[in-house]
């Protein structure tokens, strides 16, 4: 993957120019000026910062909610690079099925959600929010835009055009400056116009109010919602409560919401400053009142378990702390819901990159992007003595930059049983078909079990490389997959295909199986009921497991078409290349690309990018070793910009090349994929 580049310490970069190329990042706006002046639109980096995973326009569920606040360090960190930095312990969230709504913050005047974050968010169901804040060094920008009431709409529908374009899915309000009465109508004006113009826009769409100047034009936290603030709760979607409420506090706002309880997110500061229950390893004491009270809650600055020093790696901190939320909260997003589905595990960030189990980059990256469905991990069956931890591997690789890791202690005739998913897929009459990679070690071995409920029914399948006449006690069904052959595959990784046909079901969980290959005059039974302490010779059965689940498809329909090179239009707007002394050269060059069919509305995954730097003289191994595609990362929008790439002197031409990948993990081959041709004496002085 490419590398950021470096300066020398003590150098002091030009000031930022947006309209220049250079390797694409995410920014916020920070003057009215170039908000009114839509300058944004004009800058080399808006094409690379839209979000490409689409969400579902429909509006919140009606239940309490929980909304995520994500406040670091005055934001736009690790995850600013666009098409991802180098940071493998890079923050990050994946614990999306206990989110309802994410708010991208800082003291910025227009925080715009860098991309990664809203597909990643969209990609589990999750609405993304950008933030407007004026705080109190903010007067003249106040002035400026509640001067009228056309002052006001202007600037609320250039809030809208940013979300619409960026595609996120609202704003959180924060006005903390203190107001003359005058300006509270044009106040009212910017907020209701902003909830309109953003709902006429986007159906589904919020803007949140946060508790802090009142209707008389104080700034005077409520910490609840009351007579002062309710008129802005009025006319948007929903109030963000200041964060020093007292135990009756979320009674009492649910009261004056009315049947719009829910739209209440009553806050609490990880950090503990002044939050109810203080916060910290005890937000989820400030969550029980919640749900008792059935309000929603706004968590702000989560990232404290990634910034303070924790007792255990940043890893084991995080499922801990977010594991608080969800005994105290439960699971909110269940997926799949909708065909194709697939999940290579990835947390958005890592050591190295694999395609179908072989490594193509050792480079250290993250992009929050690149992360695929977050599964739950949750042990739903397995012995209090013996039992198997699931937790994310980042060695052993099958597609992107993570796997799941099984491993601790199995009898030889038990299995344990860890959910995956909690999905919510109806299913109709075409037989899907699902697919999983895996390794193990001895006779460790890994299956698939689904969960379907009907109407009258519920029905549990597994799926299994090797059928157990005994593990049919326990299911439905048992299927028995096949081998799948893929081209290029790891010899360490094995390929399972199966098919099932549930018409009239809904799928409900997907589970991992781990279990020993039997003895043939063993029968596998049910764990639990297997297991006696005082049973010596059942103790020493016990032996040590260790699998690897590195993916899993489930889809109605065979290969994907992915359209082939001829369809594509290739081309690269700007070129600067910079020689140096010792004869090597550095290229700087975006590349586009397009499908020549404008009608076609598909949509593709991501774009792994490669360059081939084509030697004079192939005939020595210097210039086959030269000859070999190099990874230099991956995009998520039809463009991708390649900095200061070093171009060997012995180069005569250079051939990028655009691997298309699908939203079921299928990825095209690079023979198939499109490209473009640049010949390094034809260019050596272009600068365009």
């Amino acid at each position: 993957m490419t590398q950021q580049s470096s300066v020398p310490t003590g150098y002091d970069p030009p000031p930022f120019d947006p309209t220049e190329p250079s390797t694409p990042i995410a920014f916020p706006i920070k003057t009215l000026e170039d908000l009114e002046s839509r300058a944004y639109f004009k800058s080399f980096h808006y094409p690379f910062n839209r979000s490409t995973v689409a969400l579902q326009p429909v509006p919140l569920p009606d239940r309490r909610r929980m909304l995520v606040c994500h406040d670091m360090a005055g934001g736009y960190k690790d995850d600013k690079w666009v098409q991802g930095g180098t940071n493998p312990d890079a923050y990050a969230i994946w614990h999306w099925y206990l989110i309802d709504a994410f708010v991208y913050f800082s003291h910025d005047l227009v925080t715009l959600p860098p991309p990664c974050w809203t597909n990643t968010a969209h990609r589990h169901g999750v609405k993304v929010l950008g933030t407007f804040i004026l705080e109190g060094g903010a007067k003249a920008v106040r002035d400026t835009l509640l001067l009228t009431k056309e002052s006001a709409q202007m600037y609320a529908e250039r809030l809208t055009e940013l979300a619409i374009a960026l595609g996120f899915d609202g704003w959180l309000m924060n006005m903390e400056i203190s107001m003359n009465s005058q300006q509270i109508p044009y106040l009212k004006e910017f907020v209701g116009h902003l909830t309109q113009s953003m709902h006429s826009k986007l159906p589904g769409s919020l803007v949140i109010w946060y508790d802090s100047v009142t209707i008389d034009g104080k700034l005077d936290w409520q910490n609840q919602l009351n007579e002062k603030n309710k008129p802005f709760f009025d006319i948007c979607d929903g109030i963000y409560v200041n964060y020093g409420w007292k135990e009756d506090t979320p009674k009492s706002s649910a009261a004056a919401a009315g049947e719009r309880k829910y739209d209440v997110y009553m806050g609490i500061d990880v950090f503990g400053r002044g939050t109810y229950g203080g916060g910290e390893w005890h937000t989820n004491v400030a969550l029980e009142v919640l749900r008792k009270d059935d309000v929603s809650a706004a968590i702000f600055a989560p990232g404290w378990v990634y910034e303070h020093e924790q007792e255990a790696d940043f890893q084991s901190a995080q499922n801990k702390w977010w594991n608080l939320v969800k005994e105290s909260w439960g699971i909110v997003q269940s997926y799949p819901k909708l065909l194709p589905f697939y999940s290579n595990f990835d947390q958005g960030h890592g050591y190295h990159v694999s395609i179908d189990g072989k490594q193509i980059s050792n480079a250290s990256w993250n992009n929050l992007s690149s992360q695929g469905f977050q599964p739950i991990l949750e042990v739903t069956d397995a012995s209090t003595s013996h039992s198997i931890q699931a937790y994310l591997n980042y060695k052993e690789v099958y597609n992107g930059g993570g796997s799941i890791a099984l491993e601790g202690t199995l009898e030889q005739n038990c299995y344990t049983e860890i959910r995956l998913f909690q999905g919510e897929l109806v299913l109709g009459e075409v037989p899907l078909t699902f697919m999983y990679s895996s390794k193990s070690n001895g006779d460790s071995q890994l299956g698939i079990s689904l969960e379907f409920l009907s109407s009258t029914n519920k029905r549990k399948l597994l799926l299994t490389s090797s059928i157990q006449k005994q593990l049919s006690n326990d299911f439905s069904e048992v299927i028995e997959t096949s081998p799948l052959k893929v081209p290029g595959l790891s010899p360490d990784w094995f390929v399972q295909v199966g098919h099932i046909q549930t018409n009239g079901y809904t799928l409900t969980n997907i589970n991992i199986l781990c279990y020993r290959q039997s003895l043939e005059t063993d029968e596998p039974i049910h764990k639990l009921e297997l297991v006696d302490k005082n049973n010596t010779q059942d103790r020493d059965l016990s032996t040590k497991y260790f699998a690897v689940l590195g993916n899993i498809t489930l889809r109605s329909h065979g290969e994907p078409d992915l359209p082939p090179y001829n369809s594509w239009l290739v081309e690269s707007p700007y070129i600067n290349w910079t020689p140096s002394s010792e004869g090597t050269r550095t290229l700087d060059i975006k590349i586009t690309w397009k499908l020549k069919d404008s009608s076609s509305h598909t949509v593709f995954e991501h774009y792994n990018v490669y360059v081939i730097k084509v030697a004079e003289n192939c005939k020595n191994r210097l210039g086959e070793l030269q000859n070999v595609p190099e990874y230099l990362g991956v995009a998520h929008v039809e463009a991708f910009y390649v900095s200061n790439l070093a171009v060997p002197s012995s180069t005569s031409g250079l051939k990028f090349m655009i691997q298309v990948c699908g939203v079921d993990g299928s990825s095209q081959r690079l023979e198939d994929s499109p490209f473009l041709n640049l010949h390094v004496e034809d260019l050596a002085f272009v600068d365009k």
